[in-house]
Formats: C-alpha cells, structure tokens, sequence
C-alpha cells in the first residue's frame, strides 16, 4: 500500500523561524491593550506637533533669501567644518576607548565607562562651564597653555573642543555595543593561525565593527553640528568666528523669527536624513 504523501503546509518545521505575515502583524498590532495604545498615541502627537508647528511656520517663501545672507552662509560652513574636525577626533580617540571598555579586564573599567557617558545626561552649559575650568586662562591646564602663548577659550578650536566633548559618548557608546556583540570565533581563529594582536585588530575586528563605527560617526556628527550650550559657554558667540548655526538661530530669534524658523528647518532636515541613514543600524538591526 503507497503511503499518502503529507502536504507541505502541513510538515513539521523543526524548530525552524517562521516569518509573520503581514496579516498576522496586524493582527498582534490589534492585540495591544488599549491600556498601551493611548499613552502611547499621546506620546507620538507630543512629539510630532512641535515638528508640526515648526513646518507651519517656516516662511517658505523667504527661505531661499534667508540662508543666502552671508551671516548665514559663515554660519553653516564654520558648524560643517568643526563638526567634521569633531568627528574625526572623536573617531581617533573613541574606538580605542570603545575597545577598553568592550575588551578591557581593569578595575577602573566601570568608572571610566561612567565618566565617558557623563556628557549624555550632564546639561551642555554645566560641560562649557567645566571646560573653562579646565582650559581656561586660569584652568588647570589653561593657565600652563597661556604661558605658552595657545589660547583656547573663545576660538574656532573651541567650538570643536566643545563639539568633541559633548558628541563623543555617542561614537563610544555605538562602537562597543558592537564590539560586545561581535562573534570572537573569528579573532581566535586569526589568532589561532599566527597574526598577532595588531593584525587581529586591524584585520578581523575593525572590519567586524565597521558599519557601528559609520553609524557612531554619523550620529557624533549630527550631534557637533547641532551643539549649543557647551559651545556658547566655552567658545562665544561671535559672528564669523565661533557663531555656529544653532547659536545664529538664537541670536536671530529676537529680530526676525521667521528667519530662525528657517534656519531651524535646515537644522531638522539634516537631523532627519541622519536618521533616515541611519535606519536599522544604531536603534536596532530588527527594527522595520
């Protein structure tokens, strides 16, 4: 006697991941006890209704002559510039950092990782403030640069130090996660084969994290450029000099709102393609 063949539908998977079909997703969505969905639907319009009120107010007619004035124009390139210097220095220093605290076997491990997320919830005019203690005239190390003739305070590299400061957590924070989440299998393996600990690095384990450090960099980038409090308090607001893009949005919001309702466009739109870039990588490789 043949044996009937047993559809296909109808076979075990064996532990096999099934994929939710859309009509399944909408129905867990439905599932969500109302209890979860109201709070929820406030939080989406507290946060979207200022974006709202931003774009309704924006002067669209007026936004090509608002960012072609020259305050404008200094403004962006002088924030575009020190941002990217900022990145790049936060590269530098940050992956190695990211490595100590991923891979590092060190008592002070903690407290480091402590003092390096500091500046995520410590208010940007409190890191200004310790900045000039620091590297003030009369700073702990301020005072020893001025005999030298260098003075930070109230500079171009000012704002670049304070844009360091305040957007680096984000690159180390980005950049170790991924280095905890690595597969180790390939750098004993390299190991295993000979390379020593510097080829491993440079061969198996920056390539393993190289999209995370993209991401960090991105991020770190997008949060230089749009820094104020550590900025105004550390380097000025001088037009041409230190006066990055947010400060020009503070400094125009007296005499002509409509034009800091532009200029914060510019600001929301470059925030908004950093994060649409960034889609997946940084919020979670799971997300849809």
């Amino acid at each position: 006697m043949t044996p009937t063949p047993v559809p296909a539908a109808m076979m075990p998977t064996h532990g096999a991941p099934s994929r939710a079909t859309p009509a399944r997703r909408r129905r867990r969505g439905r599932e969500l006890p109302v209890v979860a969905v109201v709070p929820a639907v406030v939080a989406i319009v507290f946060l979207a209704l200022p974006l709202v009120g931003l774009l309704t107010r924006t002067p669209w007619g007026r936004l090509g002559t608002v960012l072609a004035e020259p305050s404008v124009r200094q403004a962006l390139g002088l924030s575009l510039w020190t941002a990217t210097v900022a990145t790049a220095v936060c590269v530098v220093l940050g992956v190695p950092l990211a490595w100590f605290l991923a891979r590092g076997h060190v008592p002070a491990r903690r407290l480091v990782r402590t003092l390096v997320t500091l500046p995520l919830v410590l208010p940007p005019v409190v890191g200004g403030v310790a900045l000039l203690a620091v590297l003030g005239r009369r700073g702990l190390v301020g005072g020893w640069l001025d005999a030298w003739g260098v003075a930070l305070p109230f500079t171009p590299a000012a704002v670049v130090v304070a844009q360091t400061f305040v957007a680096m957590p984000f690159l180390v924070v980005t950049v170790e996660g991924a280095l905890r989440g690595a597969d180790r299998r390939y750098e004993e393996a390299a190991a295993a084969l000979g390379a020593s600990r510097t080829t491993v690095l440079r061969r198996v384990t920056l390539p393993l994290v190289a999209p995370s450090v993209a991401a960090g960099a991105v991020l770190t980038w997008a949060r230089a450029l749009g820094e104020f409090g550590a900025t105004v308090t550390f380097a000025g607001s001088f037009p041409g000099r230190t006066q990055t893009l947010p400060l020009t949005v503070y400094a125009t919001l007296d005499r002509d709102p409509d034009a800091a309702v532009a200029l914060s466009l510019l600001l929301l739109m470059t925030c908004v393609a950093v994060l649409v870039g960034l889609r997946g990588r940084w919020i979670g490789a799971g997300a849809p």
